[in-house]
C-alpha cells in the first residue's frame, strides 16, 4: 500500500486522491487530511501496549476528525466545554473524557459533571473548592485526579513548555500530598488518578521518564496516606518530524519505553496508563493546500505571496516553527530561494522563510505536518473566511468543514441606529 501522501509521475497525492484536484474541486487555502494516517497513528500507540489514549482535542477540533477516533475507542483530552459538545456531537462518549485545563468555570463543570466525563483533571486548588461545592450543589460526586507539575525541562518551544515552576499549569509538586489529603476528605470528591503534562513538541522520552519518576515516587507517598491511585495519565506532547531534522521517537517505542519503565518499579497493584496525545496523531496526518497569487523578486528578498495567511495557519508566526513547503504539481518555474509569505496585513504573516522552490503564479504549494494546530487555531483576522477542511478515504473526499462565507463572519453584528 502507497503512504497517505506520496507522488505519482511527480504529482502529490493524498491517499488516492490527487492534491491538484481537491485543490481545483474546493479552492484553496484547503485543509485535506488522511484518513488512513489518522487510524495508522493510532494504532502506533494502542498496539504498543496496554494504554488508554485519550485524544487532546485542542489539536484538531473537527468533528469528522474526532469522530473518525471515537470509531476505533479512544478516549478524549477536552479543555473547553466547547470540546466537550464537540466530542458528544462526534459520537464521542462522556465517560472516556478527560477534562483538563486551568480555568475550568461552573457552568463547564456542570456541563461536564451532567455529562457524566471520566475524570476531571484538577490543577489548583481554587479549582478542587470549587469542583467540590459544584459537585455538591448537583448531589453528585466528582471523580479527579491532580495535575501535579513536576518541574522537569521538556527542551521545547517555551510557549508549549508545561511542567516547570514558572508555568501556570497543574499543582507545585511540593504541595501535592497535601492537596490530594485535602481532596481526599472533600465528600463530593473522588479521587481516582494522577496527571502529568510537561509540554509539547518533545523529540526525546528522556523528560518523560524524568518526570515519570518523579511522578511515581509522589504515588507511593500518596497510597502510603491511603489514597488509591487507580490511574497514571502522563499526558501527550510527543513531537513529530516537521522536516527541519527533528526525529522523536515513534509512538509505538515511545510507548513500550514507558510501560517498561514502570513495570521496573515495584507496585503493590496495577494501574492504568492514560496518554493525552494530539499532534503525534494529527500533525502528519493532514496538509494545508494555498495558491501562489504573485511572485515578488526583490534585492534582498523574493516574496512568493500565497492566499493562506497567519490567520490560516498561525504556528510559523506565533513560534517561528518550521512546515515543509513544496509543489503539488511538477516544478515549473525557475528555483529561487523565496520567503513563502501570507495576505494578512502584518510583516508576521509569513508561512516558512528562505524556501528553495521552482514556482510559477497560480502555482499550488503544499504545507505539510499542517493536521495539528492548524485549523483549530484558526482566525478571522483582516475578516477572512477560514479555509473548508476535507478527510481523503481512499478514492473518496467527505468534505468535514464546509467554506466559511464572509456574510456568516458579520452575521450576529448590529449597526448602531
Amino acid at each position: 500500500m502507497s503512504a497517505p501522501f506520496h507522488r505519482v509521475d511527480g504529482a502529490l497525492f493524498v491517499e488516492g486522491v490527487s492534491a491538484s484536484s481537491l485543490a481545483k474541486d474546493h479552492g484553496t487555502p484547503l485543509y485535506a487530511y488522511s484518513r488512513a494516517a489518522l487510524e495508522a497513528a493510532y494504532r502506533a500507540y494502542v498496539d504498543a501496549g496496554p494504554v488508554k489514549v485519550h485524544v487532546a482535542v485542542k489539536a484538531n477540533s473537527n468533528i469528522g476528525v474526532l469522530g473518525l477516533f471515537a470509531k476505533l475507542g479512544a478516549g478524549f483530552d477536552i479543555v473547553s466545554g466547547g470540546e466537550l459538545r464537540r466530542v458528544l456531537a462526534a459520537k464521542g462518549r462522556a465517560q472516556d473524557v478527560v477534562f483538563s485545563g486551568v480555568g475550568k468555570t461552573v457552568s463547564e463543570m456542570r456541563m461536564a459533571l451532567e455529562a457524566g466525563v471520566k475524570c476531571f483533571n484538577v490543577e489548583s486548588i481554587p479549582e478542587l473548592e470549587r469542583l467540590h461545592d459544584v459537585a455538591g450543589q448537583m448531589g453528585v460526586t466528582a471523580p479527579i485526579s491532580l495535575r501535579v507539575n513536576p518541574d522537569v525541562d521538556p527542551r521545547t518551544h517555551p510557549y508549549i513548555s508545561t511542567g516547570l515552576k514558572d508555568n501556570k499549569f497543574g499543582v507545585a509538586f511540593e504541595d501535592a500530598l497535601t492537596t490530594y489529603r485535602a481532596a481526599a476528605e472533600m465528600a463530593n470528591l473522588r479521587v481516582v488518578g494522577i496527571d502529568c503534562h510537561i509540554g509539547s513538541q518533545i523529540t526525546t522520552v528522556d523528560p518523560y521518564l524524568d518526570a515519570l519518576d518523579k511522578v511515581l515516587d509522589l504515588v507511593d507517598k500518596i497510597e502510603g496516606a491511603g489514597i488509591r491511585i487507580h490511574h497514571v495519565d502522563i499526558g501527550g506532547g510527543l513531537g513529530i518530524d516537521y522536516g527541519n531534522g527533528d526525529v522523536p521517537p515513534h509512538p509505538t517505542e515511545f510507548v513500550r519505553t514507558i510501560l517498561t519503565h514502570i513495570a521496573k518499579r515495584p507496585a503493590p497493584r496495577s494501574r492504568e496508563v492514560w496518554l493525552e496525545p494530539g499532534r503525534s496523531l494529527m500533525g502528519n496526518a493532514g496538509i494545508l493546500l494555498t495558491t501562489v497569487e504573485y511572485l515578488k523578486p526583490g534585492a534582498a528578498k523574493n516574496f512568493c505571496i500565497v492566499d493562506a495567511g497567519m490567520n490560516d495557519l498561525a504556528r510559523p508566526s506565533m513560534y517561528q516553527a518550521y512546515h515543509g513547503i513544496e509543489a503539488v504539481e511538477p516544478l515549473s518555474g525557475e528555483c529561487r530561494t523565496w520567503d513563502v509569505v501570507g495576505p494578512v496585513c502584518e510583516s508576521g504573516c509569513w508561512i516558512g522563510r528562505d524556501r528553495e522552490l521552482a514556482v510559477s503564479q497560480g502555482d499550488v504549494l503544499a504545507v505539510r505536518s499542517a493536521g495539528a494546530y492548524g485549523s483549530t487555531m484558526a482566525s478571522n483576522y483582516n475578516t477572512r473566511a477560514r479555509p473548508a477542511e476535507v478527510v481523503v478515504d481512499g478514492d473518496k473526499v467527505h468534505v468535514v468543514r464546509e467554506r466559511e462565507t464572509i456574510e456568516s463572519l458579520y452575521a450576529g453584528e448590529h449597526l448602531v441606529e
